[in-house]
């Protein structure tokens, strides 16, 4: 059962309140009114000339009675009785008069307490409303630092909501600042390591090509510039990831269908047998160069961690109005809790399909973090009997008439 919202609880607790006050106040009418018209107590009854002759009452001389105006002749005691009960029951008349009568207003009133509960408790967290949906496009943002430049703005009196949406805006404050500081770092870091490795390629190759180097001199020198040519692929995917990570400004109308053909046709895939993909139209709005790094990505994944006669497949298509790109291999068994991990930088499983010649662990981060650049996502599934099934899905545009 949903739970009632905080707007409704603080409406019924306001309403509760009134009619709780409007109860306590009624009751002490009702008390104060009964004493008011109380009646007198038996044997109360004076008569003087002048109440007889406004009641209509005259007295009968030398007799103890008194004679009505209708010709009817009692007793004191009897007409002492009869104004008593009159008095009564003007009382109760007028106690279930006020009863019922207040008892309607009190209601008509309390809901109308309830209706202007309704609106002060609203006016009351409309506050928290902003601060809610603040932290939901936070909370949205297809990478985390996309939203950190998202901030309340909080107008109003210094109260404590006030102080609540300050610091969450100061957090934020810290939090970009942080990632920023971050993208930056790695980016120039990324950047300074590119020309002293680009250097040694050089001399290496020099060194390799040299007439009269000796056959240790260029077994070592093949060996540096495999490992070099390793770091500057880990160089190059850190950018990539960096650059993925930021946001994007230049799109252009890309067809994933386009991409993932041209990927496979430049693709040596060995022993590795490329099934048959099923190339739909996939348009989208994005940067080509990281679409197609997304591609080959997946591609060099699926060939690189697949068994010597396996195979993989590439599938595109248009999907309730996403660009949905489906890579799947042939490989070793993956348990579906080590899913989350091959998404995560630098993070191998101890499986065979992470020995140290297999890849440097950003292939997928990338591809996620490109997938998220475009307002996308991309999942991954273990095949029943090894392998896996990659899926990349990016909101599709219509495409353009020829």
């Amino acid at each position: 059962m949903k739970k009632a919202t905080i707007r409704v609880r603080l409406t019924l607790l306001y309403g509760g309140l009134f009619l709780v006050a409007g109860v306590i106040l009624l009751g002490v009418t009702y008390l104060l009114v009964k004493q008011t018209v109380a009646p007198p107590g038996k044997g109360a009854l004076i008569i003087s000339k002048t109440d007889a002759s406004k009641a209509d009452v005259t007295f009968v001389t030398g007799e103890p009675k008194i004679q009505l105006s209708n010709g009817q002749t009692v007793t004191p005691e009897q007409a002492a009785g009869a104004i008593e009960a009159q008095q009564i029951q003007f009382q109760q008349h007028t106690l279930n008069s006020l009863l019922t009568q207040g008892s309607i207003a009190l209601g008509v009133v309390g809901i109308g307490a309830l209706g202007f509960g309704w609106i002060i408790a609203d006016r009351a967290l409309r506050p928290v409303g902003q601060i809610t949906a603040t932290a939901q496009r936070v909370a949205a943002a297809t990478s985390a630092h996309r939203g950190l430049h998202e901030r309340i703005g909080l107008r109003g009196p210094q109260d404590e909501i006030k102080q609540l949406a300050d610091t969450f805006d100061d957090m934020l404050e810290r939090l970009d600042r942080s990632f920023d500081g971050q993208r930056r770092f790695v980016a120039n870091a990324s950047h300074e390591l590119r020309t002293p490795l680009a250097i040694n390629r050089a001399l290496l190759e020099v060194t390799a090509s040299r007439p009269d180097s000796s056959t240790e001199t260029r077994q070592l020198a093949d060996t540096l510039l495999s490992v070099n040519a390793r770091h500057e692929r880990l160089i190059d995917g850190l950018l990539t990831l960096a650059d993925s990570e930021s946001q994007i400004t230049d799109r252009t109308s890309v067809n994933l269908a386009d991409v993932a053909q041209h990927v496979i046709d430049q693709t040596d895939a060995g022993t590795i047998t490329v099934g048959r993909s099923d190339l739909s139209a996939a348009p989208v709005h994005g940067d080509p160069m990281l679409l197609e790094r997304l591609v080959q990505n997946l591609v060099d994944n699926a060939i690189r961690h697949n068994t010597p006669d396996g195979w993989f497949r590439v599938v595109t298509d248009t999907r309730y109005g996403n660009a949905v790109l489906t890579v799947t291999n042939t490989g070793p068994v993956v348990a579906p809790y080590d899913i989350p991990a091959i998404f995560e930088p630098f993070r191998r499983l101890a499986t065979p399909r992470t020995r140290s010649d297999r890849g440097l662990g950003l292939g997928l981060s990338i591809v996620r973090a490109v997938a998220r650049a475009h307002s996308g996502e991309a999942t991954a599934a273990p095949r029943p009997g090894g392998g896996l099934e990659v899926t990349v899905r990016l909101p599709a545009i219509a495409p353009e008439s020829p």
